[in-house]
């Protein structure tokens, strides 16, 4: 089976141009890259960049899947866009995994479509990888499904669980329900059911509810809710750092002290910036389905796309999928 990763060249607010520097800066990383997309348009990227590296190729696609809301519905009528044939491409074992920048409903309903779900999984998940504590917690759903039921926040912890055993190398990932207290009668129906649920699963490690500013305090390696709330929950975490290190630069230019403070802060304020910035985990994991999809930010950057090619490699090198299939295998149903 190949190690490639399929990369989609026109999805996202700033492809083709991100997408083919991320691609490239991939490429000289050493990741096999197959550039999805217009074969021209991407092609006349590449050789402003100086053309492709030996391990670079691309597969031409003539459409594209648009970012707006009626995306998703569009993909069963067309299946010449960059994002069918770079799945298309994973389905065949010519790529090991699909990352895409692009519309997120689009990109699970061509999943569901090429791939279908592993047998057990009632609904895929995007899972998103936090900084927490000293280490990581796996987020999810951050948007995949915006209702979901007790049976489906279940299975998110089994396929979350199985990812950061995979990927992270954690032997019993801490299993949390995302709630408003952290008592078990605490939260909505959805979440009351939920945690009878997961309290009862022995094959997981639950160690209860969260609340939500506990989320990045590194308590629980997995954390689970409904897709609605984890998106605005993720969201609200990008507005929140942007604006405190936006109010920061602020502060250091207030005055001829503050410059001279900011100076000295500055290389430490920046690898706190780089471990809070979504673009260091560039995209992240369709979990659920049968092959290794990975889905990024719309308006990601370069940096983004090479990160989320990396992450996507890095993680199909941990068996990321076998272990999903052997969660599966050890019965998902709640």
């Amino acid at each position: 089976m190949s190690t490639a990763i399929a990369l989609d060249g026109m999805g996202g607010d700033d492809a083709p141009s991100a997408t083919v520097g991320g691609a490239l800066l991939a490429a000289a990383a050493g990741i096999e890259v197959i550039l999805v997309g217009d074969s021209e348009i991407l092609g006349r990227e590449l050789n402003a960049r100086g053309g492709a590296p030996a391990h670079m190729r691309i597969v031409h696609a003539p459409d594209q899947v648009g970012m707006g809301d009626k995306a998703a519905a569009d993909v069963r009528r067309n299946r010449q866009t960059s994002l069918y044939i770079g799945t298309e491409l994973v389905k065949r074992g010519e790529a090991a995994a699909l990352v895409t920048m692009g519309n997120t409903g689009a990109a699970m309903a061509t999943a569901l479509i090429v791939l279908g779900r592993l047998k057990g999984v009632e609904r895929p998940a995007l899972g998103a990888v936090l900084p927490a504590g000293d280490g990581a917690v796996l987020f999810l759903d951050v948007g995949a499904n915006a209702d979901a039921r007790p049976s489906h926040l279940v299975q998110f912890a089994h396929l979350g669980s199985a990812y950061m055993r995979a990927v992270r190398g954690l032997e019993s990932p801490r299993v949390a329900l995302l709630s408003i207290g952290e008592e078990s009668s605490k939260g909505s129906m959805l979440v009351t059911e939920t945690h009878q649920l997961l309290a009862h699963d022995i094959r997981l490690n639950f160690i209860g509810n969260l609340e939500g500013r506990a989320l990045l305090s590194g308590e629980a390696d997995v954390v689970v809710t409904d897709g609605f709330t984890g998106n605005v929950c993720l969201k609200l975490a990008e507005g929140m750092v942007t604006l405190l290190f936006g109010e920061m630069r602020n502060a250091a230019r207030s005055s001829l002290r503050s410059k001279i403070g900011g100076a000295l802060l500055l290389p430490s304020l920046r690898g706190v910036r780089e471990r809070l910035d979504y673009r260091q985990y560039g995209a992240v994991p369709l979990l659920g389905v049968d092959g290794a999809v990975f889905v990024g930010h719309g308006r990601s950057d370069e940096q983004a796309v090479a990160n989320g090619v990396k992450n996507a490699h890095h993680a199909v090198e941990q068996g990321m999928l076998a272990a999903l299939t052997e969660a599966v295998s050890g019965g998902l149903q709640a």
